[in-house]
């Protein structure tokens, strides 16, 4: 019933709103009311405007309209219920089940650029052993200021310049049973960066020259090897494609498209290495230097494809 009493309020409300109140105009005074006959603008009698003698006509319309509005929010309801029962039987269907497994297939990949390095960078030192201690850091201090003096004449860089590694450790002679100290070892080093490949052989050299006795670890590396990555990117991404869509073919299937993907970028190839212990060759004396060939670096990128098939 309160339904049925609210039904009505909302139909008179329209009503009113559509064909007027009392005073409106489809009221007494107005065309179509009760003293429709009163009204000059609707002539002498109620049947050309549809007064008290017949059904007021706004009356039939508004209650048309009230219904076709009642009708088109009924469907709306409908539909709402019906989609929120369906998303309920589907997650109620999914409930502990496990997501459907794609076809997929795993493909790999590997691209490379050569390209000459830019940079090398070493690392020279100087050991020093003393009976006493004070002593062999003196004398390592003075022969490494030299050393750094000398390669920066050569015009490298005080940024390209960094300390390596300080050591300062015992040195024990074992004899007859018997752990006598017998000194101290002092052992510098520091890693150069020679961004001009001529000067090379000048700042091996100079490490003769200037007493160190330790030389290690050249290497050859490319400055910004960012462009050089993404040209072998593509070429593994391409690989990778064409024996994809060679295996699809073989098994009679389609690419779909691409779920994962990751890759790798192991070091170039084999990195050029010196290491020469200038001690007991003639420490200062010998200051020959090896003509160093930089050769070429390797970048290379492996990548992992993984193609949903169909």
């Amino acid at each position: 019933m309160a339904g049925k009493n609210a039904f009505k309020k909302i139909s008179s409300s329209l009503e009113e709103d559509f064909c007027g109140g009392e005073s409106g105009a489809g009221g007494k005074n107005g065309c179509g009311g009760g003293n429709c006959g009163a009204s000059r603008a609707c002539g002498a009698s109620c049947g050309g405007c549809g007064g008290s003698q017949g059904h007021h006509p706004c009356s039939r319309l508004g209650k048309a309209i009230i219904k076709t509005l009642w009708g088109i929010l009924l469907v709306y309801l409908i539909i709402y219920v019906g989609s929120l029962t369906r998303n309920n039987i589907k997650k109620f269907y999914y409930v502990g089940k496990m997501d459907r497994p794609q076809n997929t297939i795993s493909i790999s990949g590997e691209g490379k650029v050569t390209a000459e390095p830019n940079i090398a960078t070493v690392e020279v030192g100087l050991v020093t052993d003393k009976k006493d201690v004070a002593a062999a850091q003196k004398e390592n201090t003075e022969k490494m200021n030299v050393l750094i003096a000398g390669i920066k004449a050569l015009g490298i860089a005080d940024a390209d310049l960094q300390t390596s590694q300080y050591q300062i450790y015992p040195k024990y002679d074992y004899t007859n049973g018997k752990t006598t100290l017998s000194g101290y070892t002092v052992s510098q080093s520091v890693t150069v960066k020679i961004r001009d490949l001529s000067k090379i052989n000048a700042v091996l050299a100079k490490t003769g020259e200037s007493g160190a006795n330790q030389v290690s670890s050249l290497q050859f590396t490319i400055d910004d090897p960012a462009s050089l990555q993404d040209n072998a990117r593509n070429k593994a991404l391409v690989q990778a494609e064409e024996k994809a869509q060679a295996l699809a073919r073989t098994l009679g299937v389609n690419l779909v498209r691409v779920v994962s993907f990751n890759e790798y970028a192991p070091q170039g190839g084999p990195v050029p290495m010196y290491s020469r212990g200038l001690e007991g060759m003639g420490g200062a004396a010998d200051a020959s230097a090896p003509s160093i060939q930089p050769g070429s670096n390797e970048v290379r990128v492996q990548v992992n494809v993984v193609y949903e098939i169909e």
